[in-house]
């Protein structure tokens, strides 16, 4: 049984420099090439900066360096393309989030990888933050019983140099969109991954004090579950110089369950770290709420032992060269991101019905 997945990236900016870290410490990953068309001395630098081999196409890193597996992590919009020239190359494919632009972008890519007979996953990697896995294990032991309610609040700010920084970033076009599909689709999957699939979603949303983008800043919306459960959603990028993000959960035991996943200023991929733990904020189980503060020291410690930048995406990248090991299906699969996307899409189709 091999031991190593070859792993190519399919982009080279930012974020991709945040993976290639990344595989570096997955024991079970090798980065071995990188691909792309848009400006071949980029990839070249990327390549060098890496020692890995620089092609032009997923076919190239397939035939010339016998890749398994790809991680896309070029804009919103490309997303579905690289993924379905991936598994036309014969690749597994893990992608930055979110998943794609449109739920039908996204059957397009879960339809691709059934067909190739190969893994589709997507970044989630606060999935693997302790805090967010001792409320799953409480959610799912039936601590709180069932999963009533959940709150999403984040609370954030992009100045204008964020925007600058590339040409694809606040429009539409090379985007997808604003907060929602590009801040916000990590606390929406930790809300679906403690509450379950989506049933119907209210929201609204608008842009208050970016001028100089053409996307949303901020959000709101009410979304019923086919549990049942119900949610509250908040996101913004308008509160200097950041204050959290949030995600709770409080069940029909009337026992409540909460992470802060971010704190301050928030985590800016390649040009930023992270600056505070994710943590316990809320825990208020019969029997349990001591433990709160032994929760939150834990992770305190536990964030001073590790790079909290890389070190997350590493527990991703490490599940990602399992499943294909083991060929089973990741922590995170192409359906957990449509669910995601499916509630960024139909966000983005009510705010502009009712903003017209």
């Amino acid at each position: 049984m091999r031991e190593k997945v070859r792993i190519g990236l399919m982009g080279y900016g930012k974020v991709a420099n945040i993976h290639a870290e990344a595989l570096k410490a997955a024991p079970n990953g090798e980065l071995v090439s990188v691909c792309g068309s848009f400006a071949p001395e980029l990839r070249n630098d990327f390549a060098a900066r890496w020692g890995i081999a620089s092609r032009e196409t997923v076919e190239d890193m397939v035939q010339k360096d016998k890749i398994d597996a790809v991680i896309v992590t070029t804009p919103h919009p490309q997303h579905r393309d690289c993924a379905l020239e991936a598994f036309a190359a014969g690749c597994h494919v893990l992608v930055e989030k979110p998943l794609a632009v449109s739920t039908a972008e996204c059957d397009d890519m879960i339809s691709a990888s059934k067909k190739a007979g190969k893994i589709l996953s997507v970044g989630s990697q606060r999935r693997w933050f302790p805090a967010c896995q001792r409320m799953k294990e409480a959610i799912a032991a039936g601590k709180i019983g069932k999963p009533c309610l959940a709150q999403i609040t984040i609370l954030g700010w992009r100045d204008e140099a964020y925007y600058q920084s590339d040409p694809w970033r606040g429009k539409w076009k090379t985007e997808g969109g604003g907060i929602l599909i590009n801040q916000a689709p990590h606390q929406i999957d930790l809300m679906n991954f403690f509450m379950g699939p989506i049933e119907e979603i209210k929201g609204y949303w608008d842009n208050f004090n970016h001028p100089y983008i053409e996307v949303e800043d901020s959000a709101v919306a009410v979304v019923k579950f086919k549990s049942g459960g119900l949610a509250s959603v908040l996101v913004s990028n308008s509160q200097k110089p950041g204050i959290y993000a949030k995600v709770h959960v409080h069940g029909s035991a009337a026992w409540s369950v909460g992470v802060q996943t971010d704190g301050g200023a928030m985590f800016i991929a390649g040009m930023s770290s992270i600056t505070e733990p994710p943590l316990n904020d809320l825990w208020t189980i019969e029997g349990e709420k001591e433990l709160l503060d032994k929760f939150r020291a834990e992770d305190e410690a536990f964030f001073k032992t590790i790079n909290a930048t890389v070190y997350f995406f590493t527990q991703q990248a490490k599940d990602f060269c399992a499943a294909i090991l083991e060929n089973r299906q990741p922590l995170v699969s192409g359906e957990d991101g449509r669910e995601t996307v499916k509630f960024i899409e139909t966000m983005y189709k009510q705010g502009r019905k009712t903003n017209a």
